[in-house]
């Protein structure tokens, strides 16, 4: 009987222990959880904040999950290191484990920005799991003046989730955008305005130069008052692990496509590593929920002998803010690299579509979002654009663009 490892207990894992079962119905597996919880949904916690989500909801598997998987739980375990020759690992309680396979899948953690008197701030947090939801929960008051440092994902899913419970809430980004890793300065303009009229105030092109403990300096030379403060910079793939295993990391760990890290019998999937962009054709991290379950189903399947790859990833984010829905994937190439932007706005919304060398490469939607999974299947599949009717695709996401042999193949027939 084959014993399996598993670092980590997020949507990754989850898919690691069911591709392990997939194959394997008798191994003993093992799950190292540092947070003291079983699997949940982490989107979800800005939905606890707000009221749409009670506690109970926010599990990503139902109660019975480990049990019924015969995958034994650690809760709050943190493994401190992994011996690859002796395939052990140590945890923080001075036990070890021992394992024939591993799937490392420790994921990220925010990223503190080292800003002159943060130290000084007494009512300060990260946004990145249950316990940081809740621990902010216990902070805020009807009159708080709330801060948030970071005017990403994270950060304005805070915003959201927070509106109601305070005052007033400022977000500051050095980018001149919001959500700059996802949105372009066009579609990012129309979320924006949307936001500045639920009442969130932004400062973008500025960030917090230094910190008292209830009051921001501004590189601007504005100065922000505060009674929370919300860290939501960034946030970066916990490597250290793996790497002072000896194991190959970049930004993240690095696997190829069946999810092999460089270590002998180790895997890696989630946040925390690392792989090619298909649209990009780069290797990077693509630190998102489906791709982590897909990264974390695909290891644990080759850990206990079968053979899968997971070799069509792209970046994609779907998100909604007071009732605005925007989705986005793939790249964006801009002109000076090649690419095209084909744009087209309704009263329904906003649709910009990307292209380079015959292919469609990403897109941005706001607003109208129906039926995107054909555009993605266009990215993931490498579709060449002459093979069907890109140009009535620039205006609906449709079955009709496709020739009808390939449409009876792809979607039966519908229309």
């Amino acid at each position: 009987m084959k014993h399996y490892l598993i670092i980590g207990n997020g949507i990754a894992a989850a898919g690691c222990i069911e591709g392990i079962r997939s194959v394997d119905p008798d191994g003993a597996v093992t799950v190292a959880s540092k947070e003291p919880h079983e699997v949940y949904c982490r989107p979800l916690i800005s939905y606890y904040l707000e009221g749409k989500a009670k506690l109970e909801n926010l599990p990503y598997r139902s109660a019975d999950f480990y049990g019924s998987m015969g995958a034994a739980l650690l809760k709050g375990k943190s493994v401190q290191a992994i011996d690859p020759a002796a395939h052990t690992a140590a945890l923080d309680d001075g036990s070890t484990l021992s394992y024939d396979r591993a799937c490392f899948a420790a994921g990220s953690s925010p990223f503190v920005p080292p800003i002159p008197g943060l130290d000084k701030v007494k009512q300060k947090y990260t946004f990145m799991t249950l316990d940081d939801a809740l621990a902010l929960e216990q902070a805020l008051r009807p009159d708080s003046r709330v801060l948030i440092i970071g005017a990403g994902l994270i950060g304005l899913k805070c915003a959201e989730g927070i509106r109601d419970r305070v005052a007033e809430i400022t977000v500051c980004d050095l980018a001149d955008r919001v959500l700059p890793s996802i949105l372009d300065q066009t579609c990012a303009k129309m979320v924006q305005d949307h936001l500045e009229a639920q009442g969130l105030r932004f400062l973008l092109g500025d960030t917090s130069a230094a910190l008292e403990e209830n009051r921001a300096h501004m590189r601007s030379g504005k100065t922000v008052e505060f009674d929370v403060l919300v860290l939501a910079v960034g946030v970066r793939a916990n490597t250290s692990l793996l790497r002072d295993a000896g194991g190959e990391v970049n930004r993240g760990v690095v696997t190829d496509e069946h999810m092999r890290s460089s270590l002998p019998d180790i895997y890696a999937a989630g946040d925390c590593t690392e792989g090619m962009d298909i649209s990009l054709g780069q290797r990077r991290v693509l630190a998102i929920l489906p791709n982590a379950y897909m990264q974390g189903f695909t290891a644990g399947v080759n850990m206990a002998g079968g053979d899968r790859v997971f070799d069509n990833a792209i970046p994609m984010n779907a998100i909604g803010f007071f009732g605005l829905h925007a989705l986005s994937a793939g790249t964006a190439f801009a002109p000076g690299d090649g690419g095209e932007c084909f744009e087209q706005r309704s009263e329904r919304g906003l649709r910009r579509l990307f292209t380079k060398d015959g292919l469609l490469t990403g897109f941005m939607l706001i607003g109208d979002t129906a039926r995107v999974g054909i555009y993605t299947a266009l990215i993931r599949e490498r579709t060449p654009l002459d093979s069907i009717n890109f140009e009535l695709l620039r205006t609906a996401a449709t079955t009709a663009a496709f020739p009808a042999q390939q449409r009876a193949k792809k979607f039966g027939g519908a229309v």
